[in-house]
């Protein structure tokens, strides 16, 4: 924050780190206002008192972390642009390009906010304004700021790291969660797991043009099927394939309880949408927000009421009983060709639950969807992810990567998380949790929900934002954090 104990720094430690919104900029709102005179005033002044601190790590080999905060915008870069990733990119760059014309290029740049969606639109408007400009990159350094604690810290930063690493952008990353310190550093290396060892996709996708903006937020067109799509929220479906017979109290994993006295079910905020339960069919009154999917083969020996068939692929183009409300349909992502696309083109009653098998299952659901939105093909799209990882704080970043960084770009309908639960060697979940999950029913149900309120699509409780590097030096912020959750 201080210009002056940055220069004494620079002379003694091997990394300094500027942060453009308050370096020289304040946000005291005092000037809402300005010129092109008084802007083009201001970057001057900038450089004046920026200069030193740059000759200085140019004279000691001090490398610099020039890192925009979200919350932290300056005044003035907030009356241009306003609370925007573009006002976070312009931040930097006002300081980088300072520092590049005093020929100083030991440089690493981080673009840190709270909100995953902002986060990773600033990083990726920051590498394409550094190539237009430069025609080159700086290493990258990723973190989501004020990320919290337990599940959902943990989820938010999966997200936006995840989807970035995903795109191949990052160089070093920052986990910052409400918790201990040493809580921080297995989340940070269970999210670098993901890419040891990981092989080069030997599929070529040409030269794909992109039917969305990967620089701003827009949710998918999508025709609405029941409560599916359209400007319905995104639907969750809980798996019960391998579960044996569905019965009433096994619901009250996913969000419902049932009162035998009063014969009446209470839903809770975070309750699923729809049951995958596979060849089997449910035998109870449902409660009447929840339906069920079942095989077609089931379904259509039954066609019991709030029952709907899922197709696998292909097989729904010859099958003879179909549904005339809803038809899912189970296509790998790779299956999505032009003909495919043809053929549910023009049907309102399919839902399409798209999933891949691949390791870089994210672009490939991905370029799956991109297809559909070139060929203005609406059809709602249930994404669908399975992780065969062994332990759940693992799985806990599979889903929130795959599935967090396919609802950052507006591609969901819906979300369907599976996994294995015989395979898995820990059930045991790193650090602080808050969701209760007495099985594994409600770890996928509680994940569900918590991706989809961590990429803001839908809202199913609060949301605690505390900063860890400032409370810590304050006073204990795990401590007030836990207070505050109790009378909230």
């Amino acid at each position: 924050f201080t210009p002056n104990a940055a220069e004494i720094a620079a002379g003694i430690v091997e990394k300094v780190r500027v942060n453009p919104g308050n370096y020289v900029d304040k946000k005291k709102f005092e000037q809402i206002e300005y010129s092109d005179a008084e802007y083009l005033e201001e970057i001057d002044r900038i450089r004046e008192r920026f200069t030193p601190l740059v000759l200085l790590c140019k004279k000691h080999g001090t490398a610099m972390r020039i890192g925009t905060n979200h919350g932290s915008l300056s005044d003035r870069i907030m009356s241009r642009y306003g609370d925007t990733a573009k006002g976070m990119v312009e931040s930097a760059m006002e300081f980088l390009r300072i520092a590049r014309s005093l020929n100083y290029h030991n440089i690493v740049l981080s673009m840190k906010s709270s909100n995953p969606l902002v986060m990773v639109q600033a990083y990726r408007l920051l590498v394409h304004q550094m190539m237009e400009e430069f025609n080159e990159c700086y290493p990258l350094h990723l973190g989501v700021t004020e990320a919290g604690d337990g599940e959902d810290g943990r989820i938010k930063s999966a997200i936006g790291i995840g989807s970035l690493l995903e795109d191949g952008i990052g160089d070093t990353i920052r986990v910052s969660l409400t918790e201990d310190p040493e809580f921080e550093i297995p989340v940070c290396k269970d999210i670098v797991k993901r890419y040891e060892d990981m092989p080069a996709d030997t599929v070529s996708s040409g030269n794909v043009r992109l039917a969305y903006s990967p620089f701003e937020y827009r949710r998918r067109e999508s025709n609405e099927v029941k409560n599916i799509g359209a400007r319905n929220v995104p639907v969750v479906v809980a798996d019960f394939m391998q579960a044996g017979e569905i019965l009433p109290d096994h619901l009250v994993n996913i969000g419902y309880r049932y009162d035998a006295i009063t014969d009446k079910w209470s839903i809770g905020d975070a309750a699923a949408d729809l049951i995958y339960s596979g060849d089997k069919t449910v035998s109870f009154e449902l409660p009447g927000t929840l339906r069920i999917v079942c095989d077609h083969k089931r379904w259509a020996e039954e066609r019991k009421f709030g029952h709907y068939p899922l197709f696998q692929g292909k097989e729904f183009f010859s099958a003879t009983g179909r549904s005339p409300e809803v038809n899912f349909v189970a296509v790998e992502a790779e299956e999505i060709s032009g003909d495919f696309i043809a053929a549910v083109n023009g049907d309102y009653t399919i839902v399409l639950c798209i999933y891949s098998n691949a390791r870089n299952g994210l672009q490939r659901i991905r370029l799956a969807v991109n297809r559909l939105m070139q060929a203005s093909v609406h059809v709602p799209v249930i994404i669908a992810v399975e992780s065969h990882s062994k332990t759940i704080d693992e799985q806990l970043i599979d889903f929130s990567v795959q599935a967090g960084g396919l609802f950052l770009d507006g591609m969901g309908d819906g979300i369907w998380l599976m996994n294995d639960p015989g395979k898995m060697e820990s059930k045991m979940v790193t650090g602080r949790t808050y969701l209760q999950a007495s099985n594994n029913h409600a770890f996928l149900n509680n994940t569900s929900f918590s991706i989809l309120q961590a990429v803001r699509t839908r809202i199913s409780r609060t949301e605690y934002i505390s900063c860890p590097s400032c409370g810590r030096t304050l006073f204990d912020l795990q401590e007030t954090t836990t207070r505050i959750r109790s009378v909230t």
